[in-house]
């Protein structure tokens, strides 16, 4: 058995400053071996060319060669179930303390629940600390305790609390010293995990003053490609939350300052109610008749329904695994309205295609379009596909960019008729309500 140590636990934390838990470790009174696990249950449901695990494979080899140029250390790697891998660790090392980051998604929460009882068993601790959020949980809620249901006096709240915030930076720098000296700690390659490298990539994220001064006025134009790409970042933690707040309030920004408040509303919604994630928020929502038509939805798959920016959405998203949210919303609206079909097939296609896929948030949204969430979309407001191109993309500048065939004799025919449709959902979502 080796000497004791502290274990520090990677997950949606990928960075070595501004790390609240990794911060922690490295104050303790032992050295710290810090550890990734690909897990097993979440791998077996990606695709082998995933550019998410591409993105964290590559960022945790870099993390690895700077504590390892710098203090003769590096980042443990694993593959296998979180209980598997904890009990080789228990096995190999004398383990004082686990410390980690709260994650709050469902699976998260139960797989933390059976790594604390594990870890109890052997006497071991287990500290998690909030990271990923300014505030969490029932941190902002009604004055009877109860969450908030709606966006708007949710955010006021949370800018109310947060006035009164002394908000920490948790600097790392000057404690790297504490990490375990090891120059043989397990690595993996892409290959190792059953993975290979992606031919998609994560785009940097650009919080540039000028892009946060000009985001309001530039932020619905997909063409422009004025959003900050900050998503993916802030999922895997590549960036961290404290920082992008300072930053946003530094220059003064609102409406940038405000869509993160958004991501923050749909954490703790997923939170109070993890049935969210596969059952309408709104239970008479779950029964509406959804059709289902597999011609249909390969078309809206593959950005051919005859819908210019329909279509220029999904193929961005198909090549890119980006799309522009103002984007997001039209195609999934035109899913669930034009074509009646269950949001979970919507969330199941972004949560398979989407680089900066986050549960809470695309479920959040899927049910906001479906009009079954919390301060949802109400189920009459359907987007007309053809107006929203005058609004947001008059040049046709980005259906050119995606759709270069539109006005092609190749190009499909629209597959459904937009006034037909939208009294068919009309009158089913009617229906279904009353």
């Amino acid at each position: 058995m080796s000497k004791k140590v502290n274990i520090f636990w990677f997950r949606r934390d990928l960075r070595l400053d501004d790390n609240r838990g990794f911060y922690e470790a490295l104050k303790g009174d032992y050295p710290v071996l810090p550890i990734f696990i690909f897990d097993t249950e979440i791998l077996e449901h990606l695709p082998e060319d995933d550019a998410r695990v591409t993105f964290i494979f590559e960022t945790l080899q870099n993390l690895s060669l700077t504590i390892q140029d710098e203090h003769s250390s590096s980042i443990a790697m694993y593959k296998g179930k979180p209980e598997d891998i904890y009990r080789l660790l228990i096995s190999e090392y004398d383990i004082e303390t686990v410390f980690t980051n709260h994650d709050y998604e469902p699976y998260a929460t139960t797989r933390d629940t059976s790594i604390k009882t594990l870890l109890e068993k052997h006497n071991i601790e287990f500290k998690t600390y909030k990271d990923q959020v300014i505030f969490e949980k029932s941190e902002v809620v009604k004055n009877d305790g109860k969450p908030y249901l709606v966006y708007t006096p949710y955010m006021r709240k949370w800018k109310e609390k947060f006035r009164a915030l002394d908000l920490e930076i948790f600097y790392t720098n000057s404690y790297l010293d504490n990490l375990l000296e090891h120059s043989r700690l397990p690595n993996l390659s892409l290959a190792d995990i059953g993975f290979k490298k992606s031919n998609q990539d994560i785009t940097p994220y650009d919080v540039t003053p000028t892009l946060i001064q000009n985001y309001e006025a530039t932020r619905n134009y997909p063409a422009q490609d004025a959003t900050s790409r900050l998503g993916p970042h802030l999922r895997f933690g590549t960036v961290s939350i404290r920082k992008m707040i300072k930053k946003a309030i530094a220059e003064d920004n609102e409406i940038f300052w405000q869509e993160l408040i958004w991501r923050e509303f749909f954490m703790q919604i997923l939170w109070h109610f993890p049935h969210t994630k596969n059952e309408a928020f709104k239970p008479k929502y779950d029964r509406i008749e959804w059709r289902y038509n597999a011609t249909e939805f390969k078309a809206w798959c593959e950005g051919k329904t005859g819908y210019p920016l329909v279509d220029a959405g999904m193929r961005q998203l198909n090549a890119t695994g980006f799309m522009h949210n103002r984007v997001r919303m039209l195609v999934g609206s035109f899913l669930c309205k034009h074509l009646l079909m269950d949001w979970r097939l919507g969330e199941a296609y972004f949560a398979e295609k989407l680089h900066d896929y986050d549960m809470a948030s695309n479920v959040g949204n899927w049910q906001w379009v479906a009009g079954c969430g919390v301060d949802a979309a109400p189920y009459f407001r359907i987007f007309n596909p053809t107006t929203q191109i005058q609004k947001f993309d008059k040049a046709h500048q980005y259906i050119q960019q995606w759709v270069p065939d539109y006005q092609e004799l190749t190009y499909p025919q629209p597959i459904v008729d937009h006034k037909k449709a939208r009294e068919r959902c009309l009158m089913t979502y009617k229906s279904a309500l009353t």
